[in-house]
């Protein structure tokens, strides 16, 4: 059963999500919070694996609530996916760093709002394409980082490889034709590099080959 706690100020929008969601046999609603505050709260309470939270709310806005909750080691294993309305705006950068799993857009369809849920759920990054699109394009309007690369100097090149495919935005298995390799050893690189770069998630993992150099913008 995947455990969902929804952290929205809109009680309309909490309520057509906890719906669309409940209907599917293996997923439970746990709770459901009005601003941030409230939701870490509840997150602490209940340790849902996901916490769908948005972006922009009173009291703690959804930057804040990730950065809290990556930041608590007894919540290590609640995966946040941050609620937009925009698609991409100046906060997903900052959202990523803080710890989020991935964004979704709120007029999300239905089936794939339930889709997005189990990819989060199985520990893969979530990250819709407009955003990835928007993110990578921020990229190639600013300079990198002075110093950058350095985070990735403990990487093997098999492994180094890897997260430049992550960063493309290839599935496990897309990295292991690439590489030649079974998809179950691509996902040990990856898995790997996460815990040498101390990421959280897949997403974090794209922010880091982008600031680090790693991958840079094919236009750049």
């Amino acid at each position: 059963m995947i455990r969902i706690l929804l952290v929205d100020d809109q009680p309309l929008l909490r309520s057509g999500f906890r719906a669309l969601l409940e209907v599917e046999g293996d997923i439970e609603v746990v709770a459901e919070a009005g601003d941030g505050e409230e939701g870490l709260a509840l997150i602490r309470e209940h340790l849902p694996d996901i916490a769908l939270i948005d972006i922009r709310m009173p009291v703690l806005d959804g930057i804040e609530t990730t950065k809290r909750i990556a930041e608590d080691p007894a919540l290590a294993r609640v995966r946040v996916v941050i609620l937009t309305n925009y698609g991409f705006d100046e906060y997903v950068l900052d959202a990523l760093r803080a710890g989020a799993a991935g964004f979704l857009v709120k007029d999300i369809v239905p089936e794939d709002l339930v889709h997005a849920v189990r990819v989060a759920a199985r520990g893969d990054a979530l990250l819709a394409p407009s955003i990835t699109r928007k993110l990578i394009e921020r990229y190639v309007s600013e300079p990198l980082p002075t110093g950058a690369g350095t985070e990735l100097e403990e990487l093997t090149n098999r492994e180094r490889e890897a997260v430049a495919l992550v960063a493309r935005g290839l599935s496990n298995d897309q990295i292991a034709d690439h590489m030649v390799i079974s998809p179950m050893t691509a996902k040990t690189h990856i898995n790997r590099a996460m815990a040498k770069l101390h990421a959280r998630d897949r997403a974090q993992l794209v922010v880091l080959a982008y600031e680090s150099g790693l991958v840079a913008p094919r236009n750049r």
